[in-house]
């Protein structure tokens, strides 16, 4: 009886493997991919990082309120009389204006180092650069805070002030020149960038009222701005 040989089964191109140059075809398609869903990625994660910076930093202005308001911590022109922006009563032949509550950089020029700035420690503790011992520890996680007092010429203790404030980052350089915003000129610091942020812009700009339970109408009303009567006409504080 003949035995028959067994034929070798000859393989498909179905089942054969990659080859090389369809793995490097493959490759070089992932990377395209890749390298145009990378920017979107780089610019989300950046915009997020410059959001949280922008809100912390309301944080740090509003603990900075709260102790002023509560005497925790002295007012800015208690460290330095130069942080004391002085300005006329407010009447009815001269009420204030928008621009007299807001800053420019004439009344409030951008700081030129650390010397004259509340820190904002990574524990939230403040304090005044002019104080012994009150230094940077993590420059990425605190905050500096330029601020002064717009006050009425004359005003008791008990009468309040406006408050100007700008918050920069902890890596701000001050070897390099900062921005800020300039209200005579209409002029806006941005802060967002495509990468990382401008960590010289300050995160915040901003004015609040600084007045206790024994701050009057009056008081307010020299600082702030004449109160306008029914018919139109501006009326006097008192």
């Amino acid at each position: 009886m003949i035995k028959r040989k067994p034929q070798q089964k000859t393989s498909s191109s179905s089942d054969s493997g990659f080859t090389i140059i369809e793995s490097v075809l493959g490759v070089v398609v992932v990377a395209i991919l890749l390298a145009s869903v990378s920017p979107l990625l780089v610019f989300s994660t950046a915009t997020r990082v410059q959001s949280r910076r922008a809100e912390k930093a309301t944080q740090v202005v509003n603990t900075l309120i709260t102790a002023l308001r509560t005497s925790s911590i002295k007012a800015p022109g208690e460290f330095n009389a130069a942080n004391k922006i002085l300005l006329e009563a407010a009447t009815a032949a001269e009420p204030r204006n928008l621009a007299d509550n807001l800053i420019s950089l004439a009344q409030m020029p951008v700081p030129a180092n650390a010397s004259n700035l509340y820190l904002v420690k990574k524990d939230e503790s403040i304090c005044h650069t002019s104080q012994t011992g009150c230094t940077s520890q993590s420059k990425f996680e605190e905050y500096y805070i330029q601020a002064r007092q717009l006050i009425v010429t004359g005003s008791a203790a008990n009468d309040g002030y406006r408050l100007a404030v700008r918050v920069y980052r902890g890596d701000v350089d001050f070897t390099k020149p900062l921005l800020a915003s300039d209200v005579s000129i209409q002029k806006t610091a941005s802060v967002v960038t495509a990468g990382v942020g401008n960590r010289q812009a300050p995160l915040i700009e901003r004015t609040v009222d600084i007045a206790n339970g024994r701050t009057s109408f009056e008081a307010l009303c020299q600082r702030l701005g004449i109160v306008p009567a029914k018919d139109g006409n501006n009326q006097n504080c008192q």
